[in-house]
Parts: C-alpha cells; structure tokens; sequence
C-alpha cells in the first residue's frame, strides 16, 4: 500500500537527505533547533518514515479484521498530514534556495 503512494525514489530520497543531515551536523557541536528545544529536520523525516509504516501496518492487520476501521483511518490520515508536512516544508527549502539564488552579488 505505501508502495503505491510513496515510489521507491522517493523513499531513497527520504534516505539519502536523512544521512546527508546526519553526516553534514558536527559532533559535539549543538544545532539551533536543538539549542531551541524544537526537532531537526533527520528526526521530522524519521517520524514521518515511522507514520508510514505504521499507516501500512495497521492497514495490513485490518485486513485480517485485527484492528477497527477507524485505527485503520486515523492512522492513514496521520501518515499523510506527515506527507504534506513534509512535504511543505521542501517547498518552502526549495523556494527559500531559489530566492537566494536569484540574489545579485
């Protein structure tokens, strides 16, 4: 089911954006959404990688009459909140890298 609603590029993407944060935040060094209290972007993308498979867990398990109809909606509505989140806030990189690119030096 999240085969079909998230490619395997996409997932990849996911992947390799989660290990190039991972790789590019110094050790020992404190980040500012961490001196804030607020997550980093690595943990937003790894809740929304959880949500998904969660959201296709539960789906499978409805399958088999396990868990209700409205688990089975209130986790795919979760997962894909966690989608558009995501989701906007690439956008919002995208256009913020655009802009700056557009700057006269």
């Amino acid at each position: 089911m999240i085969d079909q609603l998230l490619s395997v590029s996409t997932r990849n993407a996911l992947s390799k954006l989660s290990e190039t944060v991972n790789q590019t935040s110094m050790p020992g060094a404190s980040s500012p959404a961490a001196a804030t209290g607020q997550p980093s972007f690595d943990n937003v993308l790894s809740q929304l990688s959880g949500k998904l498979q969660n959201a296709e867990a539960v789906s499978l398990k409805s399958m088999t009459g396990d868990v209700p109809t409205r688990d089975v909606v209130n986790a795919v509505m979760d997962a894909e909140k966690s989608l558009q989140t995501a989701i906007a806030i690439r956008d919002k990189i995208v256009q913020a890298y655009l802009e700056i690119s557009r700057m006269p030096i």
